[in-house]
């Protein structure tokens, strides 16, 4: 019987002592940029050690310390995932740009250009259920976004070395496998608007340049970096009117390029790829299916790539392993429970996705994981019920 590893795609539920530490920081003149302490170090090192126990007891094997270092600016609300590089990236100004109610910029034929988060198509699309105070969809406020204003540089030294100190020493007291810390990719940091470089591509090179700095120092603590890179798929929604696929894929090519080369040197067995369509719970009709970019996905040359394989609107999507050459040091992180639905898996079901993907690319290169971050998407009793199921649902897998 084969050992299916288990493992999750990053953000996991903050404790509500966590969620009050970080509301009570004292935000720079700046404007967005939290201040660091040693006390709220001491806090989140804790708080990493209790979490990476609770994953192992869940049954996963491959862990994180759930994005808890990460900051959450009360002036930049749009998640962790992205809005934590915001503190650790000079050349970056707070703008008085609302993303949820800017306006609509159309792209030309050959030229893409990314629209604001009110004119992404899928929301076109479904005015009602996106406009309805009382529906699931509803509840974004004006939300200020930095711009590049400057010569981007890396100011995150502190803050990375001080993730890598709370998980390497989680992973080693609690004896599992492995540990991995999310980061942005160039791409996804480039989405912010771009008042300084010359071009798009010099905006996202420069991007590059800056979070190398940040997957070394992880590679260096002994770590796998997981690059979390929504832009490669989510994007496509984000163009207005519907490109061409060549004209979408030849725009998405700087970003694959870039990410490559701030990638360059580190063993791909340290590098994960997080690929996915978005987090909100909405309709997707939109979203670019897996099988037009996959082969650049691939082209990055990360050991692992994760991507969702639970989400309604893209399970279907494993047929696309039937067709794909995966190189020989590539392992599949499927989504096997979905963050998109507050139903928890049955473990049978998660088994049956496992030996699905498993008996076209071998068992040993699957590894059960999440469609993507679970903290603060369902509730937390929910979150590690799922997580939970994972664990189950590989034990039962006979593939």
């Amino acid at each position: 019987m084969a050992d299916i590893l288990t493992t999750h795609a990053g953000s996991l539920p903050r404790t509500p002592a966590l969620l009050a530490a970080n509301a009570a920081r004292r935000v720079a003149d700046d404007g967005f940029t939290l201040e660091r302490s040693d006390e709220h170090d001491a806090l989140v090192a804790a708080a990493v050690a209790d979490v990476v126990v609770r994953q192992r007891d869940a049954g996963i094997r491959l862990v994180n310390d759930g994005e808890y270092g990460k900051a959450m600016s009360t002036a930049v609300d749009y998640g962790a995932w992205w809005s934590y590089a915001f503190q650790r990236v000079a050349g970056l100004s707070l703008t008085d740009d609302d993303v949820y109610r800017s306006a609509h910029v159309e792209s030309e034929p050959g030229r893409i250009r990314l629209t604001s988060f009110p004119h992404r198509r899928d929301r076109v699309l479904f005015p009602g259920a996106y406009g309805d105070a009382d529906g699931v969809l509803a509840g974004r406020r004006a939300v200020q976004f930095p711009a590049t204003t400057g010569a981007l540089s890396y100011v995150g030294q502190e803050a990375v070395a001080a993730d890598a100190r709370a998980l390497r020493a989680a992973v080693d007291a609690a004896g599992v496998e492995d540990g991995f810390l999310t980061a942005l990719s160039p791409g996804s940091g480039a989405r912010v608007a771009n008042d300084h470089y010359a071009t798009d591509e010099e905006h996202v090179w420069a991007w590059a340049d800056v979070l190398r700095e940040e997957y070394l120092a992880i590679v260096d603590a002994g770590l796998t970096v997981q690059v979390d890179d929504p832009s490669l798929a989510e994007s496509w929604d984000q163009i207005s009117p519907e490109p061409s696929v060549d004209d979408y894929r030849a725009w998405l090519q700087v970003r694959v390029d870039a990410l490559r080369h701030a990638l360059r040197g580190i063993p791909p067995e340290r590098v994960r790829l997080h690929v996915c369509w978005g987090s909100w719970h909405g309709p997707h009709v939109t979203d670019l299916g897996l099988e037009h970019i996959v082969d650049q996905v691939l082209e990055i040359g990360a050991g692992a790539i994760s991507f969702e394989a639970a989400n309604v609107r893209h399970e279907h999507e494993w047929r696309v392993w039937e067709r794909v050459s995966l190189p020989d040091h590539v392992r599949l992180l499927p989504g096997v429970v979905s963050h998109a639905t507050n139903v928890v898996e049955h473990p049978q079901l998660v088994a049956d996705r496992i030996e699905r993907l498993a008996a076209i690319v071998g068992p040993e290169r699957v590894v059960a994981s999440t469609d993507c971050g679970l903290g603060g998407r369902v509730h937390p009793e929910i979150a590690w019920a799922k997580l939970a199921a994972i664990g189950e649902g590989a034990a039962l897998a006979r593939p």
